[in-house]
């Protein structure tokens, strides 16, 4: 696997716009955009033109703060976007084909540092710096459901499983939750409490059963896995990566299922890990971008690599190539 091949390098910002909060959501959505994908040929253009060059289309300036998370709807045209200003967006793209505000979720006190949305895109996660992991559920608009309260420090990254009834969660407490929702009334639970070493930035479920968690400024991946006697999730193994320090808690860690590869980044590395067929997991290719302020993401097909980092001030695209 080799993801080296750089498709176009060409969006350049001046050092202070990185601190603008508008041109901020930009940066972050084009990046977004490559692994929504949903966008037929014709919505394509809008974004690359026939060399595979991103232009700027609208600029987004509702959010009064930085903003820190965006997650792309696959079955409808809508994302969500959550911000240093404590507030949760809702976008919608319009019939006029520009992406305009359709709902503000308020509960948080505190930024917000993660989102996650289900397959059925009618549930909303989301994790902040006040500690609280909240759900939100759909019924004709978004509505607050639940909080979970066991963290005592910033939530930094949140996962769900395959079946969609448990999520897995991080942050600085030092602290791993695992909550899993009760078939009977619908509630979510805490049914697990895992105390680590070193905080960490990332976490990610491979299935229903395993996750993979990074600890902040380690070269490697812990994997952890449900145990069949108890039902309770234990380290099984540590994956050696390449990392370095890292001050940033966004690019998500995510695991590309048709391709098998677990995408981290850690420090000023991109690293991706294959999970080959006996369940062990190899570090196939490590990319140094060569600093920490490094964001990005994959498509949902494994085929694009996007990455903007603070370094080279660009958005950089890599595709694929099997060797």
């Amino acid at each position: 696997m080799n993801l080296i091949n750089r498709i176009q390098s060409n969006i350049n910002q001046s050092k202070n716009a990185l601190f603008h909060k508008a041109i901020y959501v930009w940066q972050l959505l084009l990046i977004k955009i490559v692994q929504s994908w949903w966008l037929d040929v014709s919505h394509q253009s809008k974004y690359l033109n026939n060399q595979g060059i991103i232009k700027q289309i609208q600029t987004l300036n509702q959010h009064k703060d930085f903003v820190k998370t965006l997650n792309f709807m696959q079955k409808s045209k809508q994302f969500i976007s959550g911000s240093f200003d404590k507030s949760i967006i809702i976008w919608k793209y319009n019939q006029n084909r520009q992406w305009s505000c359709q709902q503000i979720l308020n509960e948080h006190n505190d930024s917000i540092y993660c989102l996650v949305i289900n397959t059925n895109e009618d549930l909303i996660i989301s994790g902040s710096r006040d500690n609280t992991i909240k759900f939100w559920i759909y019924k004709n608009q978004w509505f607050h459901q639940q909080t979970i309260q066991d963290h005592c420090q910033s939530i930094y990254a949140l996962s769900l499983n395959q079946q969609q009834n448990r999520v897995v969660s991080c942050g600085y407490d030092q602290y791993i939750l695992i909550i899993e929702q009760s078939e009977q009334n619908k509630e979510w639970k805490l049914i697990q409490k895992i105390t680590i070493e070193q905080f960490g930035y990332r976490v990610c479920f491979i299935d229903n059963n395993m996750f993979a968690f990074s600890q902040n400024n380690q070269e490697q991946i812990s994997i952890f896995e449900m145990s069949n006697n108890n039902k309770q999730f234990i380290k099984t193994k540590d994956i050696p990566i390449k990392s370095g320090l890292d001050f940033y808690s966004s690019f998500p860690q995510l695991y590309i299922n048709s391709k098998c590869i677990l995408v981290s980044k850690n420090g000023e590395y991109v690293n991706l890990i294959r999970k080959i067929q006996n369940g062990e997991f190899l570090t196939e290719q490590s990319i140094h971008i060569g600093i920490s302020s490094l964001f990005g993401t994959m498509s949902n097909d494994g085929e694009y690599l996007v990455t903007w980092d603070e370094k080279s001030m660009q958005i950089q695209i890599r595709r694929y190539q099997e060797q």
